[in-house]
């Protein structure tokens, strides 16, 4: 009886004298190196309608809009089977800060292969993961010394709630068990993220499952009223912030915000003064105050953390995405000894018991550790301020454009409105950014760019001339 070859993938092989370039075939039945394997762009379309549930998507869509196959990527490029290519100017979901096929990050998890690939966290740990907290804590703002894994930004936000709940509880003050949260925030689809939520259409089917929390007004500056300013708006918001917590704050365990950009609402952005009244005020009534820099983390704002920008600290801090620079799931809640000494007792209940099967895991850890090389080798932070304020100049012809609304820019995250009367906008100027060689996912009719760190300029001023080109064609 003739054996079906085995047949593994692989795009990095150190052995291999055609590593780092395209896909190469292994099949272990004739111990050889073989070209790709050749696969279609219409074929694999078809197995993913077929086998795949694909997420944030009502999957009828795809009956008049394909899926987008990609075989590789490279840089700030994808590319599919045919050859065509996208910019990816959302980062694949803001996580890809270094671009696609880092020869750094790849020859680091090549390395971390031959020594470990996982291990339980509960009873044991590696290196990784310890080198991994030590940078993180000396890196995060204020001291924030103990770090606790997940593995995505929604588990991330169910730790730090459970946390802050469970926290008051280990210090005899059991009835702090409410949260806050911002308008048209952001946190998660699971369902302790998602009760902290404020985006209906994430939101409003699930809504019977939810545990209650309260939301107070955003500082989102597009929210200011007429002649005001983006800090007087902020101000007027953290003033509706106190009288919550002068009259709830026995009650309340947390307040969770998203650092300087709210994304999911269209990347609101809002001046920083929210954010230090928001830490003195919940220092005043004794409330946690969680940070949750899933998407603002690792230098998207200009800073590594955009805390930074305000000078203040959270109790929590809440990361994830570009923690490896877009390679594995990760995520981290990183505490204050405050919180992590009470629940260290001799009582096994007054323990934090929350656990995931991958918590910390060895590869991820150490994708981790090669994205925080190249920040500092890199002096990224020090580079993406000089990049962001060219980029934002050479953007101006996109800005002055009439169907243009509120330009905005913070750090390496750019976005507006277009004016429009087409209700299928969104999808409209999707599709003409796919055939002009851009992968752009507008939340309603709100375009942002969070393109990798490493986009040069002429990649850039085609992203602003093409983005022009869609916006023409989506009226």
């Amino acid at each position: 009886m003739k054996t079906k070859p085995r047949v593994v993938w692989s795009n990095y092989n150190a052995t291999d004298p055609h590593a780092g370039a395209a896909p190469l075939c292994v099949d272990f039945s004739k111990k050889c190196w073989q070209p790709p394997c050749m696969i279609d762009n219409n074929a694999l379309l078809e197995r993913s309608l077929r086998a795949v549930w694909h997420p944030c998507t009502q999957m009828k869509v795809h009956e008049q809009q394909p899926l987008v196959p990609i075989e590789r990527g490279q840089g700030v490029w994808l590319y599919d089977f045919d050859g065509r290519r996208y910019l990816d100017a959302v980062s694949s979901w803001w996580v890809n800060i270094f671009g696609h096929a880092n020869t750094r990050i790849n020859a680091a998890l090549v390395d971390q292969l031959g020594r470990l690939e996982h291990a339980i966290l509960a009873g044991c740990t590696h290196e990784p993961v310890v080198r991994l907290s030590e940078r993180l804590g000396q890196l995060a703002p204020g001291s924030l010394g103990h770090c606790f894994y997940g593995s995505d930004g929604a588990s991330a936000t169910e730790i730090a709630l459970k946390m802050s709940f469970h926290y008051w509880r280990n210090r005899g003050k059991a009835q702090k068990t409410g949260f806050i949260s911002l308008q048209q925030s952001y946190h998660g689809e699971t369902l302790g993220a998602l009760s902290v939520t404020d985006v209906a259409l994430f939101k409003d089917t699930y809504a019977p499952l939810l545990r209650a929390s309260v939301q107070v007004p955003s500082p989102d500056w597009r929210l200011r009223l007429p002649g005001s300013t983006a800090q007087a708006h902020a101000l007027a918001c953290a003033d509706a912030l106190e009288r919550h917590l002068a009259s709830h704050h026995e009650s309340t365990a947390s307040l969770i915000v998203e650092p300087l950009v709210q994304g999911a609402c269209g990347m609101g952005m809002y001046d920083r003064a929210y954010l230090q009244r928001a830490r003195e005020l919940c220092t005043r009534y004794d409330v946690l105050l969680i940070a949750d820099e899933i998407m603002t983390g690792f230098g998207r704002t200009g800073a590594l953390f955009a805390c930074e920008h305000a000078g203040i600290a959270p109790d929590l801090l809440c990361l994830s995405k570009a923690i490896t620079g877009g390679y594995l799931p990760l995520s981290v809640v990183l505490s204050t000894d405050a919180v992590y000494e009470a629940f260290y007792h001799d009582e096994v209940t007054r323990g934090f018991l929350h656990s995931h099967s991958y918590t910390g895991n060895a590869l991820a850890c150490r994708a981790a550790l090669a994205t925080l090389d190249i920040f500092e080798q890199d002096q990224v932070i020090a580079a993406n301020r000089t990049k962001s304020e060219r980029f934002s100049a050479m953007a101006g012809v996109l800005a002055a454009h009439p169907r243009v609304q509120d330009f905005r820019n913070q750090g390496m995250i750019w976005a507006f409105e277009v004016s429009t009367q087409n209700p299928l906008f969104a999808r409209d100027f999707y599709r003409h950014a796919l055939q002009r060689e851009l992968l752009l996912r507008p939340i309603g009719n709100t375009i942002y760019f969070m393109p990798p760190y490493v986009i040069e300029d002429d990649e850039w001023r085609m992203l602003l001339e093409r983005t022009i080109e869609c916006i023409e064609h989506s009226a």
